[in-house]
């Protein structure tokens, strides 16, 4: 089985980088949207010309190709792509590769594809909905046999012009708005429900909730099981946003202490913002499980090795990657058309940070 063509990441998005000390080539920057303007004709209609599909009208062929001649874009690549009949390889994007959550989903992911003979390649959006398109439009050019995608912006056109393009999509931890993708995600309502009516249990009425980046699907689910549980126990919610990141959590943290310096107990989100919150903790004085409780979404290595071990709720990450890949290959088999949607839960793991609540405001 032949191998992922070779090809470096500025040249997938049509940007030829030059030699050094050379002038920098015609068409540097340019993108299929470029040349879709240039050429009238949608951007799907472009990547259909590059990829050698022949459902384009003649015509349209050659509206395409003198655009591209015209504005110097990927000549020698087009010309690859239209001699390529496949490309063994997979695209994965994931939108932060610094999570531990979507670093051991890619190395499951990577795992059962190479067991099938295929090449994953890995991008990383860091959230950004541009970022997104670019590798999305990168990966239709270089007609990946499908995509595993966390997606940064679920509504992205490039998402449904993939799909028009008979590249299947599965979307991992978030869903896509179109319908004809796969997905595979958890549920994180359940998850911060969960945990929350566990430190209720133990006897805790003044309890927050550090959650994520607003308007991401994970961190608002996450956020309506936590006011959920809230609600149905006749509490006011607290809650602060650590962005999904160690530094936002950190300072997000300090500043719901600083706000709400009563509170005894504490809903983390995820990995990331809980080490963020650890350190806050541990700045402001505040002992677990003595002054402060803490449940965190994800179960990383690390979490039993903190002193007190952190109790958590695992998300069953591997065999989520192992749903994705067979969601995939199904598509890839044509064994199915219709869209499939599995849906997986989290774990209760009870450790050391979340005693007993405190009989007084926690300690400063």
């Amino acid at each position: 089985m032949p191998e992922r063509p070779a090809g470096s990441a500025t040249g997938d998005l049509g940007l030829d980088p030059a030699q050094p000390g050379a002038e920098a080539p015609r068409g540097l920057g340019l993108s299929m949207r470029d040349v879709a303007t240039r050429a009238g004709v949608s951007a799907a209609t472009v990547s259909r010309v590059l990829n050698g599909s022949s459902t384009v009208q003649a015509e349209y062929v050659e509206r395409v190709t003198a655009a591209i001649a015209e504005l110097g874009y990927r000549r020698n690549r087009l010309a690859r792509n239209l001699r390529r009949q496949t490309a063994e390889m997979i695209g994965i994007v994931v939108s932060d590769i610094e999570n531990p959550h979507f670093t051991q989903m890619v190395r499951a992911a990577e795992d059962a594809a190479y067991r099938r003979g295929y090449r994953l390649l890995l991008c990383n959006t860091d959230e950004e909905a541009e970022k997104q398109a670019a590798y999305l439009e990168m990966l239709a050019g270089e007609r990946a046999l499908g995509v595993i995608l966390v997606p940064s912006n679920p509504a992205g056109d490039e998402i449904r012009w993939l799909l028009d393009l008979d590249i299947p999509v599965v979307a991992f931890d978030r869903s896509v708005e179109d319908p004809r993708a796969d997905s595979v995600v958890s549920d994180g309502e359940g998850a911060t429900r969960t945990a929350t009516e566990h430190l209720l249990g133990a006897g805790h009425r003044r309890i927050a909730f550090l959650g994520g980046r607003t308007g991401v699907e994970t961190a608002e689910r996450r956020r309506a099981g936590y006011e959920q549980a809230m609600r149905e126990a006749g509490l006011a919610p607290r809650e602060a946003d650590g962005d999904f990141r160690i530094e936002p959590a950190f300072a997000a943290t300090q500043e719901l202490l600083q706000r709400d310096g009563d509170v005894t107990a504490l809903v983390v989100g995820n990995n990331l913002m809980a080490i963020g919150a650890l350190r806050a903790l541990a700045r402001g004085g505040r002992r677990l499980p003595d002054d402060m409780a803490l449940v965190a979404i994800d179960d990383p290595f690390w979490a039993e090795l903190v002193e007190p071990p952190l109790t958590v709720l695992a998300q069953p990450v591997r065999e989520m990657a192992d749903a994705a890949m067979r969601l995939l290959f199904e598509r890839l088999g044509q064994r199915r058309e219709e869209p499939r949607h599995e849906l997986f839960g989290f774990e209760l793991k009870v450790r050391g940070s979340c005693g007993a609540a405190h009989p007084g405001p926690a300690r400063g």
